[in-house]
């Protein structure tokens, strides 16, 4: 429904769970207008105990489209009772968790990546999901789980998934998940990157739509990976920590769009205003200046003066009530220049990652029809 007002996810921006908050995607869309911007992962048990203030969990700004909503739970009920409260707030896509490692999700919670095991569970969930929304439904995971990460376990648990739910749409992280009680950071390295499984995916399943993620920094190599026949292209952390490099780029250099003109002086005068108008909206301290100021910290990312900012605005938590007062503090550490130059077009160029992975493919894959029998 609604994602068919905007152009195809080509380029998101992944679920992180602390950073992408209103407050990241308020700024992300003052710098991409295209980027599809997902939530944080929220518990369905959450949306359901918190149903009396779920605007603190669940509003946005209507700015904010296209914008995904996911979610995580191992209760049919409760997943479908979160997804009914989240529906009147009109995101145009909602996408369940089975990639998380982290031990309180895929261990005390035993939901995220730890569902990867139990496809028939995630294709209940996916249509109990798709039965309380009038948006599409997509599912993100890994490519397998500690000894579970065959070529053939991860096509299963597509196949079974997408033949048993209305699922159409997969966003696959391109690392398995190790559950041996590793840090959530840990497996976004240790585990290797096989960009192979998802360039088989799009050969043995042609009628569903998969995005790639993991291990991708910059917008040449999303172009790169786009170029090989993905679909689409998740970034997570290279897109928080440098979002004027990554954003900034999204719309002209994926979209096609006009080079916009728009310099981090003018992305701050209007996310000065957003901040102001929600700084303490909850009562209290909440939310914090720190709070809202996080997601800029990573806007002068490796330029002259991004140091002494940083610094800067440490000090200035201090004593500063406003963010204008806080950026009339510490924006003297940015040269003008670097505050007044506009986004510069992308640089060409190719590590040739996705090209390789393609020559790696693994066999086709074949369903096993006695397996089937018992799905």
């Amino acid at each position: 429904m609604g994602a068919e007002r905007y152009p195809p996810p080509w380029f998101s921006v992944a679920p992180m769970m602390e950073l992408t908050d209103n407050h990241y995607r308020t700024l992300a869309r003052l710098i991409s207008k295209h980027a599809w911007l997902y939530t944080e992962m929220l518990a369905a048990e959450t949306i359901v105990y918190q149903a009396g203030n779920l605007d603190r969990f669940l509003a946005y700004g209507p700015e904010q489209h296209p914008i995904v909503l996911q979610i995580g739970g191992n209760n049919l009920e409760n997943l479908a009772k979160a997804t009914q409260l989240a529906t009147p707030y009109g995101y145009d896509e909602i996408n369940f968790n089975c990639g998380c490692p982290s031990p309180k999700v895929a261990g005390h919670g035993c939901f995220g990546v730890r569902l990867m095991l139990d496809p028939k569970f995630v294709a209940e969930a996916m249509s109990v999901i798709a039965a309380n929304t009038n948006v599409p439904v997509s599912v993100k995971c890994r490519i397998g789980v500690d000894d579970h990460d065959s070529y053939n376990e991860l096509c299963d648990f597509i196949y079974k998934v997408s033949s048993q739910s209305p699922t159409r749409h997969f966003i696959i992280h391109s690392r398995k998940a190790l559950l041996n009680g590793i840090s959530p950071a840990d497996n976004r390295k240790i585990p290797p990157l096989k960009y192979e499984y998802y360039y088989a995916l799009l050969r043995d399943f042609p009628d569903l739509q998969f995005t790639i993620n993991g291990g991708i920094n910059s917008i040449e190599e999303v172009n790169e990976a786009r170029t090989e026949g993905a679909h689409g292209v998740m970034l997570g952390r290279a897109a928080y920590s440098n979002p004027w490099q990554i954003l900034g780029l999204v719309d002209s250099a994926v979209y096609g769009a006009p080079l916009r003109s728009i310099t981090r002086r003018q992305v701050l005068e209007q996310y000065q205003v957003y901040g102001d108008s929600v700084v303490g909206m909850y009562g209290g301290l909440k939310p914090s200046m720190r709070d809202v100021v996080k997601p800029l910290l990573g806007l002068f990312h490796a330029n002259p003066g991004n140091g002494p900012w940083k610094r800067k605005v440490d000090a200035a938590f201090k004593h500063c009530t406003t963010i204008k007062s806080l950026f009339e503090e510490t924006l003297v550490a940015i040269p003008d220049w670097v505050l007044d130059s506009p986004i510069t077009e992308v640089p060409s160029g190719s590590t040739d990652k996705f090209i390789k992975a393609k020559s790696l493919l693994p066999p086709p894959y074949t369903v096993n029809e006695e397996e089937l029998l018992y799905a």
